[in-house]
């Protein structure tokens, strides 16, 4: 039964990547269509084609591996400087740019020289090159809010789940009382498990956070009001200072780190709730601020990386995963011992992060990339505006084909990058359990 809900798991993530890619590139043929740029072929996977249509003009496609998908439009760059697009140097670097010119005027047809990628204005180039990252945003945040307004996550409440019996600093490394530690606040003021707490010094508290801050300002006398039983009752404690966990500006726990602070020695009792659209929109702000840290950070991902492939070393929950990887984890959750909408719950958040990533990682400002293509029709559109500004000759498209060779290295570290976290992911993977 393991192996057949793993096996379920890895066919759902199949599928939602495969949905994934096939609706990246239906933001580029979608815009590049409504700007009259001519698409012969719009295809999700790459290597041999297992299937494929023919509709008016275009070709639609799925091929062997689905590791992408690509849209294939005419004239992507501009012809070189004596309007020739064929091959003509035997410069290996020189080969790389021509060879990519060549390419981008395959199958041009009577008609085309209207139709050409490179002709048209630099903000519509923006746009159908953004729309493929976009629409991976769109899904990305449709999921989350999705998730998080009907089903929720794990949020900690007010209702007391369990009383600390003594002060214990949570720096400590044990969990049990000595004789010498003195008796909780808590315990001392007769708060019991299934308490819920609804003021705090006679000021009404709604959620965790905010108690939470309230418990940590104070040190000294302090009155609790309590719901028990259907009635409000108030006790009165008198909060001691410890040394508890650190949090950031997000009121997130640092890991690790602790200051001294009031405490009053009590566990919250977790809950899956349902968050408005602000708190939602919040949280989903958090989450792209996470994937833009994370993007930045690849590169000191690699040593641990290495290490963990070949090393033995363990392998580092904060790791990057690679689609096999990812695929591993949407199999692990399906054999999850929780509710069937609680995984489904979590297989729709593996979702939502994978294509926040897919976004993130296309905007970034290189060839091949989306974001290379618009940085190039950003810094056409800039020089255009210098020249007229200095009433100087239009100096014409920008050559996006001259940075090849420059793409061909990144592409070369991006497969070297991806290969190391396809092994890492098969010989140590990260794990959720």
């Amino acid at each position: 039964m393991t192996m057949l809900l793993t096996v379920l798991g890895i066919a759902m993530f199949a599928v939602g990547l495969l949905f994934s890619i096939a609706w990246h590139e239906l933001g580029h043929l979608s815009t590049a269509k409504l700007f009259g740029i001519r698409v012969p072929q719009y295809m999700v996977g790459f290597g041999p084609t297992l299937w494929s249509r023919k509709k008016g003009e275009t070709e639609y496609g799925i091929k062997a591996v689905p590791l992408g998908g690509y849209i294939r439009m005419i004239g992507m760059f501009p012809p070189g400087a004596d309007g020739r697009v064929e091959a003509r140097s035997t410069s290996p670097w020189r080969g790389m740019i021509e060879d990519a010119r060549t390419a981008a005027y395959e199958e041009l047809e009577p008609g085309d020289e209207k139709r050409l990628f490179y002709t048209r204005r630099p903000w519509k180039r923006v746009i159908v090159m953004f729309a493929g990252p976009f629409m991976n945003l769109v899904l990305a945040v449709a999921i989350f809010l999705g998730v998080s307004m009907t089903f929720g996550f794990a949020t900690q409440t007010t209702e007391v789940a369990g009383v600390q019996q003594c002060v214990i600093a949570q720096s400590a490394d044990r969990d049990t009382c000595a004789a010498a530690d003195p008796v909780s606040p808590a315990r001392a003021a007769g708060l019991r498990t299934g308490d819920t707490i609804t003021a705090f010094n006679g000021e009404p508290v709604k959620d965790w956070a905010a108690l939470s801050d309230r418990i940590r300002d104070t040190i000294g006398p302090a009155t609790i009001t309590v719901e028990r039983g259907g009635r409000e009752i108030v006790l009165n404690a008198t909060l001691r200072e410890n040394m508890v966990a650190k949090k950031d500006a997000d009121g997130e726990v640092v890991p690790g780190e602790y200051i001294p602070a009031g405490y009053l020695g009590f566990a919250a009792k977790t809950e899956i709730l349902p968050l408005s659209f602000g708190a939602s929109v919040d949280r989903m702000g958090g989450m792209l601020e996470n994937g833009v840290e994370s993007i930045i950070a690849l590169p000191t991902k690699v040593p641990d990386l290495w290490n963990a492939a070949f090393a033995d070393a363990e392998r580092k929950d904060d790791s990057p995963v690679g689609v096999v990887g990812a695929a591993r984890i949407s199999g692990e959750v399906m054999t999850l011992d929780a509710p069937a909408q609680n995984l489904f719950a979590m297989f729709l958040m593996l979702l939502a992060g994978f294509n926040l990533s897919l976004f993130l990682f296309n905007m970034l400002p290189l060839l091949p990339l989306d974001g290379g293509h618009i940085a190039g029709a950003l810094w056409e559109s800039v020089r255009r505006r210098i020249a007229r500004l200095f009433r100087r000759p239009d100096p014409g498209p920008f050559d996006v084909a001259k940075l090849m060779p420059v793409a061909y290295v990144v592409a070369g570290i991006f497969i070297c990058f991806t290969l190391l976290v396809l092994v890492a992911d098969i010989v140590n993977p990260v794990k959720i359990t």
